[in-house]
């Protein structure tokens, strides 16, 4: 396990356990009828006493409706319905607002494909317990990626390295999806500000937490190529990434340039 934890983070906020009955798993969907069956199966049977919201983003293919089926037949079951596509970044932010006002202790994000195993959910409560978000990582020892092409490894490590090096933040996997947030944190942050999507909504929440001084830990996964349906990912997400990353980048270099000029006329 690897962690990032400055000197002044918010120390009263960790050491707590996590009981499985507040944790609310939030999985967004848009076009997933065939997958979502399959994982809040899979999320009830490794985890029976967390909750699960589903978002929906307006699926055309009936994944709403499926999702109303399963919530009707099960009082974990929640439902969210979202009427337009409007990314990633935003049905998470939809998601943690409504977990908030239930009263949910921890949010978990988790994919709808299958890509994260509802079996590694404990690993990550687990850790909670000294930390304030815990980030399941590919790309730490014992973090595997499954089926994907080597290119979109390579793409994702990049990515990562890059995102390391531009914001100065320990972390290895600061675009991974599957993470478990105390609700403090998600009330800390300025989440109406949030506009990023895809990956880079992922960078943003996880260096915001960083900056505001809580302790983020990294935690293995096996992470597995989806084998139904079709990835959201683009080239305008990718795209979207690097920019933001880019600019964070360049303004925390001038904010490191500033201090030093200040300290030189003392």
């Amino acid at each position: 396990m690897t962690d990032t934890s400055p000197a002044d983070r918010p120390d009263d906020r960790t050491g707590t356990p996590v009981g499985t009955d507040r944790v609310l798993v939030i999985v967004p969907t848009y076009n997933e009828a065939e997958n979502l069956p399959r994982i809040l199966d899979r999320i009830r049977a490794a985890t029976p006493a967390v909750s699960v919201l589903v978002v929906d983003d307006g699926s055309p293919d009936g994944t709403g409706d499926i999702a109303d089926r399963r919530a009707d037949a099960d009082d974990r079951v929640h439902v969210l319905h979202r009427t337009a596509k409007n990314g990633l970044g935003a049905a998470y932010i939809a998601g943690f607002g409504w977990g908030l006002e239930h009263g949910f202790d921890v949010l978990v994000e988790m994919d709808a494909d299958g890509s994260h195993a509802p079996e590694q959910l404990p690993r990550l409560l687990a850790a909670l317990e000294d930390a304030d978000l815990v980030l399941g990582a590919r790309y730490v020892p014992g973090g595997t990626v499954v089926n994907w092409p080597r290119r979109r490894e390579l793409l994702s490590r990049g990515g990562n390295l890059y995102s390391r090096l531009a914001l100065g933040v320990g972390l290895h996997d600061i675009t991974g999806g599957y993470r478990a947030y105390r609700a403090q944190v998600l009330r800390a942050l300025p989440l109406d500000q949030v506009e990023s999507h895809g990956y880079c909504f992922q960078v943003d929440l996880a260096w915001r937490a960083v900056r505001a001084g809580f302790r983020v830990v990294e935690v293995p996964i096996t992470f597995t190529e989806r084998q139904i349906g079709v990835s959201k990912m683009s080239g305008g997400i990718v795209r979207e990434a690097l920019l933001k990353v880019t600019v964070w980048g360049a303004a925390r270099r001038w904010e490191q340039l500033r201090s030093l000029l200040r300290r030189s006329r003392r």
